[in-house]
């Protein structure tokens, strides 16, 4: 094992020592410190989009923590170790690439995905594993809502359940705005139909995104970027003009807005 490992893992069991160790560390357990894995992968994801590769470094640190947190709590309860977490990802890389450690021939990156799940099907065979009741499964729960959208359209999509192509997607994005106007436009607004109309709507332009090649977790991340930018330049230019966005007029505010929108062209 890699020495800067070695010293991670004795640090984390320092950490977790009765009496001795940090009283926050001792307290975890695995449910507690589930949402701080899922915050770090995040903080990879935002890192790789800002581009920032020196905060890349110290995210994959961050998360790389993580699993050794998780792998010290299994130690200590005898069920398995960190160098048991490493051989296992070892043994299911050279497993489900037979195109590479086992000469299995050329493939496609569509063929490569589809190996990978004829091979995880045949282990969960192996392993004494029912057959997954529904096509649907296999796709977390804990996913963000619109990464799970996709996933769970791309396995109706494998039997044919798909539109043919992102200009029909487009006319049931169409659709479901006009159902939602209808629902805005009644007497009595139902809240509980908006929103869920609102989540058909969603659920559509996930799908859109789908067809058009595009992860709709960045493409929002992305957007909600240049929401940032455009607002802080807002912020800026108003604070030149001795006033604040509290003070300001929409109108002012919108007119800045295209400014900034202006800038980012240039």
């Amino acid at each position: 094992m890699s020495g800067d490992i070695a010293r991670l893992i004795e640090i984390m069991a320092a950490l977790r020592t009765p009496q001795t160790g940090c009283p926050w560390d001792l307290e975890q357990d695995f449910r507690s410190i589930a949402p701080y894995t899922v915050e770090e992968a995040y903080e990879v994801a935002d890192a790789i989009e800002r581009g920032d590769l020196d905060d890349l470094r110290d995210e994959l640190g961050d998360l790389l923590l993580q699993v050794v947190f998780h792998a010290r709590m299994a130690q200590e309860q005898g069920v398995f170790a960190f160098p048991d977490v490493v051989a296992a990802i070892c043994d299911k890389l050279i497993r489900r690439h037979p195109h590479v450690f086992a000469g299995g021939g050329d493939l496609t990156a569509e063929g490569v995905t589809a190996q990978w799940d004829e091979i995880k099907a045949a282990e969960r065979a192996a392993k004494g594993g029912s057959a997954p009741e529904s096509l649907l499964d296999g796709a977390p729960l804990a996913l963000p809502a619109l990464t799970r959208a996709v996933k769970l359209q791309q396995k109706a999509s494998k039997v044919g359940f798909d539109w043919n192509n992102a200009a029909h997607v487009m006319d049931k994005i169409r659709e479901e705005t006009g159902e939602i106007a209808e629902e805005l436009a009644a007497p009595e607004v139902n809240a509980r139909a908006v929103e869920e109309e609102i989540g058909d709507l969603l659920f559509v332009v996930a799908n859109l995104a789908r067809h058009a090649n595009v992860d709709p977790e960045q493409a929002l991340r992305g957007a909600n970027a240049k929401f940032e930018r455009r607002f802080h330049h807002i912020e800026r230019r108003l604070s030149e003009m001795g006033t604040t966005p509290e003070a300001a007029s929409l109108d002012e505010m919108e007119t800045l807005w295209v400014e900034a929108k202006k800038l980012e062209k240039r």
